[in-house]
């Protein structure tokens, strides 16, 4: 997993790229976590690029959620593949973190 941050106008920007999964999982959640920690609580995961979620994925994506939120920011989900998204919405999770088709509307949406 290759893992990218950039700054927006109104939040910052992670870009994942490969499998979501419990080896590579724990580096999406301590980079989350250090951004928030930051102070930066509003972000946007750029999934364009990533292949593959697990269970263990789908896990970190809500621990980062859930972070942003007791934060007072917003996490959400931009450019899912049609696998990644089934994936999230056969586990509900699609009702938990907002998805978006483009990295614009997730920006807008947690701004």
């Amino acid at each position: 997993m290759n893992i990218e941050e950039r700054t927006g106008d109104s939040a910052v920007i992670v870009s994942l790229d490969g499998r979501l999964d419990g080896t590579t999982a724990p580096d999406v959640e301590k980079q989350v976590s250090a951004i928030v920690d930051r102070g930066d609580v509003r972000i946007v995961l750029d999934c364009d690029r990533m292949s593959y979620v697990s269970s263990a994925g789908l896990r970190v994506l809500l621990l980062c959620a859930r972070k942003c939120q007791q934060g007072g920011g917003k996490l959400a989900i931009a450019g899912l593949q049609p696998e990644c998204l089934s994936v999230l919405e056969m586990s509900g999770f699609h009702k938990i973190i907002e998805c978006h088709e483009t990295s614009e509307a997730a920006l807008a949406a947690v701004s």
